[in-house]
């Protein structure tokens, strides 16, 4: 992706953001008892991705601690008490600028949350949680709990489980 397209994709989901600023829901905990963090709509930006696959985009936002680590280039492992969160949009096109995507309807928002010791029985020192659409519907049967996410970031067990690379600010 061209970095002028990156950028206007995140100028565009900031703007999304908003919707949900005053948007106050009753959010139930996952099945492992995961809360969605407080105010994490008031996080910063760690990175943003598009996947072309299903059309879909988001940005990574992170708590104090996932911040500092991620503009000090600390990262693999990331810290104990990190949390991540991806905010999830489908695509569209924009109308005034059809060379432009901008985020549509909001699908869903997912955490990770470093904490080595209440996740080590799985094997991977992380808990993960996800709330579907605006509604903020916890995810997850008890059957699965977190083996379809581990299953899913396999592939990235040597960068700590961890898909997301932060941008670099100048």
């Amino acid at each position: 992706m061209k970095t002028s397209n990156l950028l206007i994709m995140l100028l565009s989901i900031f703007s999304v953001i908003a919707f949900a600023t005053d948007n106050k829901i009753s959010v139930k905990p996952n099945l492992e008892g995961l809360k969605l963090p407080e105010k994490y709509k008031d996080w910063r930006v760690i990175s943003a991705s598009h996947r072309t696959d299903n059309k879909s985009m988001r940005i990574i936002l992170g708590n104090d601690i996932a911040i500092k680590a991620s503009r000090l280039n600390q990262t693999n492992p990331w810290p104990e008490g990190t949390i991540l969160g991806k905010l999830v949009w489908k695509q569209t096109t924009k109308k005034n600028w059809p060379t432009a995507i901008s985020p549509d309807e909001f699908i869903h928002a997912e955490f990770m949350y470093k904490d080595t010791k209440k996740f080590k029985s799985n094997g991977t020192g992380w808990g993960w949680a996800r709330w579907l659409g605006k509604e903020q519907k916890p995810y997850g049967d008890k059957n699965d709990l977190n083996q379809s996410c581990i299953a899913c970031h396999t592939p990235v067990k040597g960068n700590d489980w961890v898909f997301t690379t932060p941008i670099q600010l100048p």
